[in-house]
């Protein structure tokens, strides 16, 4: 059935390729390739338009801003929209009209109305539904296969784009030259077929909502408290900009390198992009064997290293052969590196807050490669790309260092994220309206003297739980008229939003935090719920 989801045995070794055992996973992972090989085509035909106009190099680097400026004006707003409607629904909806724009594109170049201004905002809008897209398209991931596959998942998305980069400019290059790039805008708007057909054939489970949808305004900062309450994420973020920061630099000064110091031409350079393309292949295809060897955090530590082999090695050497091996190596590590944080990201968090918490990765990595390769530009013209690539190796080997103080979650598969309404449902008098508050939430605990200190070690984590999940504030006090009784206080925003936390956003994790100190409680009816109520 093509919405099922495939089980892996629990004695067949778990390898990178189990993901595509799932019928809709593989369907839409070969859907995404096509449409990857047009998106970076249409890139190739649309340079090759502007190349013979006055000003040339300037309007050719726009084409990559067209393309990418929305992913970073857009990442947040799309998480939010990814966890407020239905993302099947988005995906048909978004990848249609992208469908739609391409195919005007094809038209308007075949008739020659395609001018530089019509082009750049034909990118532009295409780059806008990428951009709404891509938070949903990462957050179904764990919808499609069990979550034990979610690091294969991430190699393989990883894997797709770098043979879409690899190919997908090989191909458009012969096309263009014997046919211009009608053809190939042409190709890029029926690659979008693919996905459109395989989204309308995909089942998605209806979620059963018993409550209203949040507010755009009300799910960003939701998202943003659980990001600011989540040490794990934070440090997630902080090793993709260690990263990816400085990897930028050989991404933007590969070019440079190729024609320079290795005197290659346009060939050779696509020469170069292939090799790093193969690496990631043979890193996806390894990968089982790499997570079952090293943690997380020594996959992090290995791909700096490796990546910064090759940055230097690309800046010092001058035998191609050595520098393509580096660059393989290259691949290969940049696979690692995406591959590690893009699936910890997905395993950390829980389905209610995925696309916005993914939006945030987005962001980073995408606003990371942008202004990495530009402050990269601006040193190489400053020193010179030898020297920028040197830099660049040795903030990677600062990178691997840091592993040591800034490691990463090794066991993030084994968090349970499954929705749990554990709570009890408050005892009402007043039925509140929904926008009520601030709604503030006391309860009490009763704790032995010889026990407090374990008690307010696991209080730290129920803490941060109740902040995840809504409280814009937290925090334990001490009942000095009663003796050894502790008293939690959270404020949440809105009635509307503390039924969310009882009913939508507690998961199984949460519960085993609250369980540590459950023996503690002083009962349901030391359970008290407040609504504020405006002064008169």
């Amino acid at each position: 059935m093509l919405g099922g989801v495939t089980t892996a045995d629990a004695t067949t070794p778990l390898s990178t390729w189990a993901p595509l055992r799932s019928p809709i996973y593989r369907a839409l992972w070969i859907a995404q390739l096509v449409s990857n090989l047009g998106t970076w085509m249409q890139t190739v035909g649309a340079q090759w338009i502007l190349v013979d106009e006055p000003n040339a190099a300037t309007l050719v680097s726009l084409v990559q801003t067209a393309i990418t400026l929305p992913v970073m004006l857009l990442a947040i707003p799309s998480g939010v929209i990814a966890d407020l409607v239905d993302r099947r629904r988005l995906l048909l909806g978004a990848q249609s009209a992208m469908a739609l724009l391409a195919t005007l594109l094809a038209i308007s170049t075949a008739t020659g109305q395609t001018t530089p201004e019509v082009l750049l905002i034909m990118l532009f809008l295409l780059g806008c539904g990428q951009a709404l897209t891509a938070p949903a398209w990462q957050a179904i991931q764990p919808e499609l296969v069990p979550r034990e596959q979610i690091p294969s998942v991430a190699a393989l998305g990883s894997m797709n784009i770098n043979i879409g980069r690899a190919v997908g400019p090989a191909v458009a290059g012969v096309l263009v030259s014997l046919s211009g790039p009608t053809l190939v805008f042409a190709l890029n708007a029926l690659s979008f077929g693919g996905i459109v057909a395989v989204l309308a054939v995909w089942r998605r489970p209806v979620t059963d909502r018993r409550l209203p949808t949040e507010r755009p305004l009300a799910a960003l900062q939701a998202g943003t408290r659980f990001i600011r309450a989540a040490p794990a994420i934070r440090r997630v973020l902080l090793r993709s900009i260690l990263f990816i920061g400085p990897a930028s630099a050989l991404w933007a000064l590969l070019p440079v390198i190729a024609r320079d110091s290795l005197g290659l031409s346009a060939s050779g350079y696509g020469l170069m992009l292939g090799a790093m393309g193969l690496g990631a292949v043979l890193g996806a295809a390894g990968l089982s064997r790499i997570r079952a060897l090293l943690t997380p955090t020594q996959r992090l530590t290995a791909a700096a290293v490796l990546f910064g082999a090759a940055s230097a090695g690309a800046a010092l050497l001058h035998t191609v052969a050595v520098v393509l091996v580096l660059l393989v190596g290259a691949g290969l590590a940049w696979l690692l590196a995406m591959s590690t944080m893009n699936s910890t990201m997905q395993l950390l968090l829980p389905a209610w807050v995925r696309a916005r918490g993914l939006s945030v990765y987005m962001l980073v990595f995408m606003g990371g490669q942008a202004i990495g390769s530009l402050v990269w530009g601006l040193v190489a013209g400053a020193l010179d790309s030898v020297a920028a690539l040197l830099i660049a190796a040795a903030l990677l080997a600062g990178s691997a260092v840091s592993s040591l103080w800034l490691p990463i979650r090794h066991n993030a598969e084994e968090l349970d994220h499954t929705p749990s309404a554990f709570w009890p449902e408050p005892q009402l008098v007043v039925e509140p309206q929904p926008d009520d508050g601030p709604v503030l939430v006391l309860r009490s605990y009763d704790v032995p003297e010889e026990r407090v200190e374990e008690f307010l070690g696991a209080m730290a984590f129920v803490g941060r739980s109740r902040q995840r999940t809504g409280a814009m504030e937290w925090r334990l006090y001490r009942d000095v008229g009663v003796v050894d009784r502790y008293v939690e206080a959270f404020v949440v925003r809105s009635w509307a939003e503390h039924m969310q936390q009882h009913q939508v956003r507690l998961t199984a994790q949460d519960q085993l935090r609250e369980d540590a100190v459950a023996e503690f409680g002083a009962g349901e009816d030391q359970i008290t719920h407040l609504v504020g109520v405006d002064r008169p």
